[in-house]
């Protein structure tokens, strides 16, 4: 296993090495709890008013239980992937991932704090009784439907493929498969009804813009280079 990653890596596993990973993990250490902090305050939190978020085509987008399976999906789908830029020492695709989904998921978070906004779109009562509808009532009780807009699920998925797409670690297959992945947790906010088609289109825009920001500018290039640098890895 040792030499299987020092192969991979194209470093030894030493002390040096698990300082530069600390190193690389410190944003995440850093960034989790202050995330998890704030989005379980305003999840808590009993706001006078709430923005109702519905659209048009919100009515003719059917209840389909089954795609709550790759509704969890996306929790494993975007934080191993960056995961695997880390423990890879892949810096630049890390950073750039990092800094990608640190970004929306905290104009999110301000967003729900300044505007809080909520769907009506769940089902009162479950169509069909199965293992499904199970797991969608699960997250019902667990995930009010406030605070959606823009969808973080929707964002940090398109984030994930963007970050698949410019790893030189993903084949053609791999890069498809993890589209495919990201597709279905897209769709999947909307047949569960966990999301508006509003927060799913405001997601996409989000992305765009960060992935000009982060993926087509100098002064981001120059930080990964800086960052590479540190850890004295760079692919030749």
């Amino acid at each position: 296993m040792k030499k299987l990653y020092e192969e991979w890596t194209g470093r030894s596993m030493n002390k040096e090495t698990f300082r530069d990973l600390l190193k690389l993990a410190t944003p995440i250490f850093i960034y989790a709890p202050i995330y998890l902090y704030w989005f379980i305050l305003i999840e808590k939190h009993k706001f006078s008013h709430y923005a109702v978020i519905h659209t048009v085509v919100d009515d003719h987008i059917p209840f389909v239980e089954a795609f709550i399976i790759p509704y969890f999906m996306w929790f494993a789908y975007v934080a191993l992937t960056l995961l695997f830029f880390m423990v890879s020492f892949d810096v630049e695709d890390y950073y750039k991932n990092f800094f990608f989904l640190a970004t929306g998921m905290t104009i999110f978070l301000i967003i729900s704090t300044l505007f809080p906004n909520m769907h009506n779109l769940r089902p009162v009562t479950m169509p069909r009784d199965n293992v499904f509808t199970h797991l969608v009532q699960f997250i019902y009780s667990t995930d009010t439907p406030t605070n959606l807009w823009p969808s973080i699920h929707v964002y940090n998925s398109i984030g994930t493929m963007i970050a698949v797409h410019h790893s030189k670690r993903f084949n053609k297959i791999g890069v498809i498969i993890m589209d495919i992945i990201g597709a279905l947790i897209i769709l999947s906010t909307l047949f569960v009804k966990q999301h508006s088609f509003y927060d799913v289109i405001t997601a996409f825009i989000m992305a765009i813009i960060f992935y000009i920001v982060f993926y087509h500018s100098s002064f981001m290039e120059s930080f990964c280079v800086r960052q590479e640098e540190k850890v004295a890895v760079r692919y030749n």
